[in-house]
């Protein structure tokens, strides 16, 4: 996809450690001082090819499998207190916190004190909440603590786990960032666990789309603060934008003392201190390919001839001769035939085409509108306007737009009225940010895939959590068809099937288009079924909790692939619980396994299939090779050989694509790290 626009250092060493004669280091950030303008975080450092060398063999080494065994014994010490605190009246708890925070902030984190706040939180959480953590998360919380990801299954209680981490640290005195990757999990994790931060005297904040910049900044001021991961990026460079080039803690302190109006009272953030992150995996891996820019607008009504000069113009160029499109790489370039007939056609067009890099550029993003983005797939048309659907969530982003002309050349090729340009201002990579965290850790329910490019890129190594309750959930063999059309009729049969038994189902699909032509098929069966996608995306609440009523269909995008509890009712445990059907692969396994994980959580039964094609967007690939007609007279035949043949080539062609996006990144992060080197030397920022 395209870079975002909105008008909207790498950790080699933990910075908290459990160990009493390590905590000088941290002195500073364990007593920060009181005005708001320090706003520390961590600063850009390009590694030297010996800095790479030492991080890899420490990697190799892999540090998380030394400290298990520690974090065991804290979690054993932990259980001792359990039953002295459940016997304490509530006042005695009250006295216990002050006592433990006065603790934490003349001795900071180390294991005595970390051992009794955990203690506190399991108790407070039990008489509040009614939920008592179990063994599994408060090792989550113990790893997170020393900057670590948790890999916990799904349905382990990710969200509980993160407040013993969070109010560990919050009762330290540093601000903590929870992260999530959509308002719908934001809201609804910090509006669950607020009663318990605020039994332990802590204040909660949340910052969503739409909020205005004094209701952001007291979020911000808040001990804890829930936020999704864009509107985070996008609050930080604001605030760089009002810092301009200087940022020196020393002039800001000045300003603040002495200036009419300090720039400290006009930025929205402390600093980034702490930041744990859900769905690890998802916001620093998956996303970690899509630049986020701040921008502003300009008159698009003088380029407005131009844009649709430059569509006009690529309509006429002819695929395959002229150019050539990557749909499962999401790549299109000019053949040299192509570019000469640009040249041509343009000398006709007048000044505006005279520049070669520019007219290349204005065809290059109009065949991109053409061909790579497609209504309710990329983006969907809501009250007249282009609306951008994240790829990663399903969710629709309002008010973001793709940069360099490419969202006006959509408009135009949509028949929208057009919106203003925008141009950017600053700029940042999801790597370069979280690099930026004082104390950065994460959780998701897969992270094993990515273990060596999170160590990699963030110095975070990666643990996994045992589960609470044995995992149960039965995975069922693969059904591959030849067109997507009999893929669609098996999957509608299937379907049936289920509802007769009184199972809950949820059907997944990669795009809302998708979703729609199921629901289409489904209504014509007579099944009743809810839809969920970007279109539906406010009544996402009342969908989610109707998922595991008896009998219950529901097709979803990504909307329901991460972060989704689906509670089953009464006796639906006995016939076999919530079933999940894939109806396409995605360009990760693991988003495969998150959908694949909304059944079958914390020890109840479930099930999952996938019932794919060979038209899918992911197979696509290899169409034009040699395997591509071997394959599909093997399905058409029916036969197992067919199946387990076509089942090897689907998987095969998403580990190519994985790998594919493994090496965008990895460029991504090295162009990072020449950009840093060149920013550092000019003295600007991003």
């Amino acid at each position: 996809m395209a870079p975002l626009s909105s008008p909207s250092p790498l950790v080699a060493e933990p910075l908290f450690r459990l160990e009493r004669e390590n905590m000088t280091a941290t002195s500073v950030l364990l007593h920060p001082p009181a005005s708001v303008d320090l706003r520390p975080e961590r600063s850009d450092r390009v590694e030297s090819h010996l800095d790479r060398l030492v991080h890899q063999i420490a990697g190799f080494l892999r540090p998380a499998v030394f400290r298990r065994r520690r974090l065991l014994g804290l979690v054993t010490e932990i259980e001792a207190l359990s039953e002295p605190l459940g016997r304490m009246s509530e006042e005695e708890l009250r006295q216990k916190i002050l006592l433990l925070r006065r603790n934490l902030h003349r001795d900071g984190l180390v294991s005595q004190n970390l051992v009794t706040s955990f203690a506190l939180i399991r108790e407070i959480s039990w008489r509040t909440l009614g939920l008592r953590h179990y063994e599994s998360q408060l090792m989550g919380g113990l790893a997170m603590l020393e900057g670590m990801v948790a890999e916990m299954e799904t349905g382990e209680g990710k969200t509980l786990t993160a407040t013993l981490t969070a109010g560990t640290v919050a009762l330290a005195g540093i601000p903590v960032h929870v992260i999530s990757v959509n308002d719908y999990l934001t809201s609804r994790d910090a509006d669950t666990m607020e009663p318990l931060y605020r039994s332990l005297g802590l204040r909660v904040g949340r910052v969503v789309h739409g909020q205005t910049p004094a209701e952001r900044s007291q979020a911000y001021h808040c001990d804890v603060t829930y936020a999704t991961n864009k509107e985070l990026v996008f609050d930080y460079l604001r605030d760089r934008l009002t810092l301009a080039e200087r940022v020196d803690p020393l002039l800001l302190q000045s300003e603040y003392l002495h200036g009419i109006r300090p720039r400290s009272h006009r930025i929205l953030m402390r600093g980034l201190h702490f930041a744990i992150v859900d769905e690890a995996d998802s916001i620093l891996v998956d996303e970690a390919r899509t630049p986020l820019i701040i921008s502003g607008t300009t008159d698009v009504r003088e380029e407005e001839n131009f844009l649709r000069q430059a569509l006009d113009l690529a309509s006429r160029l002819v695929a395959g001769d002229e150019f050539h499109v990557d749909s499962a790489r999401r790549q299109l370039f000019l053949k040299e035939k192509g570019r000469q007939r640009v040249a041509d056609e343009a000398s006709r067009l007048g000044p505006p085409w005279n520049s070669m890099v520019r007219r290349e550029s204005a065809v290059h993003q109009a065949l991109t509108a053409m061909f790579l983005f497609h209504r309710d797939e990329q983006y969907l048309i809501r009250d007249g306007k282009v609306q951008i659907i994240d790829e990663f969530t399903g969710r629709v982003m309002a008010d973001r737009s793709w940069e360099q002309g490419l969202h006006q050349m959509i408009e135009i090729k949509e028949g929208c009225e057009l919106t203003r340009r925008r141009e950017p201002l600053a700029k940042i990579s999801y790597q370069r940010f979280f690099r930026r965290y004082l104390k950065l850790a994460g959780m998701t329910g897969t992270a094993r895939e990515v273990a060596g490019e999170l160590w990699a890129v963030y110095h975070l190594p990666t643990i996994r959590i045992e589960p609470h309750r044995p995992v149960i959930r039965q995975r069922l063999p693969d059904r591959v068809f030849e067109t997507r059309r009999q893929k669609w009729l098996a999957v509608v049969e299937r379907i049936r099937t289920l509802h007769s038994q009184g199972r809950p189902v949820l059907v997944g699909t990669r795009t809302v288009a998708a979703s729609e032509e199921l629901s289409r098929l489904v209504a014509e069966a007579g099944l009743p079924h809810q839809v969920l996608n970007a279109r539906q995306d406010a009544e996402e609440a009342r969908i989610v909790a109707k998922g595991g009523l008896p009998g219950n269909i529901t097709i979803a995008t990504n909307m329901a692939g991460r972060g989704t509890d689906i509670k089953l009712a009464a006796g639906l445990s006995e016939i076999g619980g919530l079933h999940v059907i894939i109806t396409e692969r995605h360009e990760a396994a693991r988003i495969d396994r998150q959908l694949a994980g909304r059944c079958g959580r914390q020890g109840d039964p479930g099930s999952y299939e996938a019932i794919l094609s060979l038209d899918d967007f992911l197979f696509e690939e290899n169409r034009g090779g040699s395997l591509f007609p071997l394959v599909k007279k093997m399905v058409a035949s029916t036969s197992g050989t067919g199946q387990i043949l076509a089942r090897w080539a689907i998987r095969k062609t998403q580990k190519r694509v994985e790998k594919y996006h493994a090496r965008v990144r990895k460029e991504l992060f090295r162009q990072d790290q020449a950009r840093g080197g060149l920013l550092s030397f000019s003295g600007r920022l991003e």
